[in-house]
């Protein structure tokens, strides 16, 4: 039996449960062995929008939710933070849910005492965008990256590999990618220095970070449509960046950062 692994909190976001690329059986997985004291959902957890298009909820998408709302009720405290793919939840601000707290967006206090505020970012998009025209390439791109990490993976778990993002590895040298990327960073952290908050966790670009700027961490959790990543609070105050190994049955540990010390960011990379 796995020992579970326990933390003060997690971080989630960009499931997409309801898209054909949702990694709902990994997320499943983890969950399993993980205990937490809350969970925050930082958005794009249900993807209304690929349900309109064409209803696909198979039973692990099914079971990831029961999970979720089954945590709550034993008492893990649970907190989500809409994003653009499910923001008709939007309108249930400041209100609970089936144990669940909905809000736009959330501050929380770590165990060190430092101030994290939680937003999806899909708010600061029009600062990122470069125009309409790019904005719907970029869709169509990704849908087409998507279809290509579909097939890639699918190879490599014949050939007995762990999984691995080649749409993720593809984005990463695609210049208008990264300079989107840069920017939505600049625009996070911009709020997070206005607010006056020292660690600002977000999602919605599905490019896992953790880093220092200008005196703030900067934290996307990733999503679990590439990557399978999150990020944890552990017992003695680490903020830590994780992704699910495949191969493993577990997290591995990306980068982390003492929150007593915010500057003091260590990194261990994985291939």
């Amino acid at each position: 039996m796995t020992t579970k692994q326990i933390y003060q909190s997690l971080w989630l976001s960009d499931i997409h449960l309801g898209c054909k690329d949702c990694k709902a059986e990994m997320l499943l997985q983890l969950l399993q062995q993980t205990k937490a004291k809350r969970i925050f959902l930082v958005g794009d957890i249900v993807d209304v929008w690929a349900l309109k298009r064409r209803v696909y909820w198979p039973e692990s998408h099914n079971q990831v939710l029961q999970y979720l709302m089954s945590l709550a009720k034993s008492g893990c405290e649970l907190v989500y933070i809409p994003g653009n793919h499910d923001q008709l939840f939007k309108a249930y601000h400041g209100m609970d849910l089936a144990d669940v707290k909905v809000s736009k967006q959330y501050r929380y206090t770590s165990i060190t005492g430092k101030q994290i505020l939680m937003v999806h970012g899909d708010q600061f998009d029009e600062e990122v965008c470069f125009g309409r025209f790019y904005a719907k390439l970029g869709d169509h791109l990704y849908d087409f990256l998507l279809f290509l990490n579909r097939s890639s993976s699918k190879i490599r778990h014949a050939l007995g590999y762990p999984y691995w993002s080649l749409a993720g590895y593809i984005k990463s040298k695609i210049a208008k990618a990264t300079e989107a990327i840069a920017r939505y960073r600049q625009a996070v952290v911009d709020e997070a220095v206005r607010q006056g908050v020292d660690v600002v966790i977000c999602g919605h670009i599905h490019h896992p970070e953790l880093s220092e700027q200008q005196g703030v961490v900067y934290a996307n959790d990733g999503d679990w449509i590439e990557n399978c990543t999150l990020l944890c609070e552990t017992m003695d105050g680490q903020l830590q960046l994780r992704r699910w190994d495949d191969r493993l049955k577990t997290t591995v540990e990306l980068e982390s950062v003492n929150l007593a010390e915010p500057q003091a960011l260590s990194a261990e990379k994985v291939a």
